[in-house]
């Protein structure tokens, strides 16, 4: 049988995370905490959890903090869970880190959803055959998703190393945000996720290049899409 994916559930209402376990239990392991620093240490002591589900609204260090705190040590993708639904809501999660977003409520259907497709994902790209690439200042592994910058290791998130990762696989051409947000998140392109695309996007160039308001790795070709050159 094959192994479950393991799945940390943070949220500080203890009925919220009763819901998720009758939800998720019966395909996953699932493991909880009631607050960001107990999640926290609960990642440092499991490396193998393939997926945070993360309430923003906790009191406290919030899901943004926790976020952010976790991807100094962990790349392992998030799922925001909130009752904000918010185009602001969406970009600030992004911006500490998260990978999707599930506004309250919810069905079983749309959160199994959003789960399958960041698990997949997550282990698509981990799963990948030994390979590395070298481009300007910057290092590339692909079975490791490691990156190194000027010499210094870089975390990315699943997402950034996705987006990444796919923008050179497909060197020399310009690549749309649909194309992007299709490829990288497995989801239908709407009008709300070129936004998506752009913040990622500003938070790669933030950790990867030299002069991240002069990019020279991931150029805009305005109009068109991304672009890295060959």
């Amino acid at each position: 049988m094959p192994k479950q994916s393991q799945i940390l559930i943070v949220d500080d209402d203890p009925d919220i995370r009763n819901v998720l376990r009758l939800l998720l239990e019966s395909e996953f392991t699932l493991f909880d905490a009631p607050d960001g620093p107990s999640a926290l240490a609960l990642l440092r002591e499991n490396k193998a959890i393939d997926l945070v589900i993360l309430d923003v609204m906790m009191p406290g260090m919030d899901g943004y903090a926790t976020c952010d705190a976790l991807r100094a040590f962990s790349n392992a993708p998030v799922l925001f869970l909130t009752a904000k639904s918010a185009e602001s809501d969406r970009l600030s999660a992004y911006r500490s880190g998260g990978d999707d977003f599930l506004s309250k409520p919810f069905s079983k259907a749309e959160l199994l959803a959003k789960v399958n497709s960041l698990l997949r994902r997550y282990k698509e790209y981990r799963g990948k055959p030994e390979e590395a690439l070298a481009i300007e200042n910057l290092e590339v592994d692909f079975a490791a998703r490691s990156v190194v910058s000027n010499g210094k290791n870089v975390t990315l998130t699943d997402t950034e190393f996705s987006i990444l990762e796919y923008l050179l696989r497909h060197r020399g051409q310009t690549v749309t945000a649909q194309e992007l947000y299709e490829n990288v998140w497995k989801e239908q392109f709407l009008p709300g996720s070129n936004n998506t695309v752009m913040v990622h996007l500003l938070n790669l160039r933030r950790k990867i290049e030299t002069t991240p308001s002069s990019p020279k790795i991931i150029r805009t070709v305005w109009g068109k899409g991304y672009q890295i050159d060959e």
